[in-house]
């Protein structure tokens, strides 16, 4: 199974760590420290043409995981990944 998170962008399923809402995860600095890290390392993919509104977490590869940016909410990409839909 994939899961869609806009732009014409799929990943397997079985790769998602975590699916966290921008606005929320990002009032931790920890969590700020995580997103600036991973772009400084090249692990971003932005996948949205208008502002972010969450972040996935895939698998660690080799270098570390990677953080897809998506413009979808959290909410819609849970329920894509319940429903298994593609639209």
């Amino acid at each position: 199974m994939y899961l869609h998170l806009g732009q014409s962008v799929v990943v397997p399923f079985r790769d998602v760590v975590g699916v966290f809402d921008l606005d929320n995860a990002s009032s931790s600095h920890l969590t700020r420290a995580f997103l600036e890290r991973a772009e400084k390392e090249g692990r971003v993919v932005n996948v949205s043409d208008d502002l972010p509104r969450s972040f996935v977490l895939c698998a660690p590869d080799k270098g570390g995981g990677t953080v897809y940016l998506s413009q979808l909410s959290a909410a819609t990409l849970l329920r894509r990944a319940e429903s298994n839909s593609f639209e």
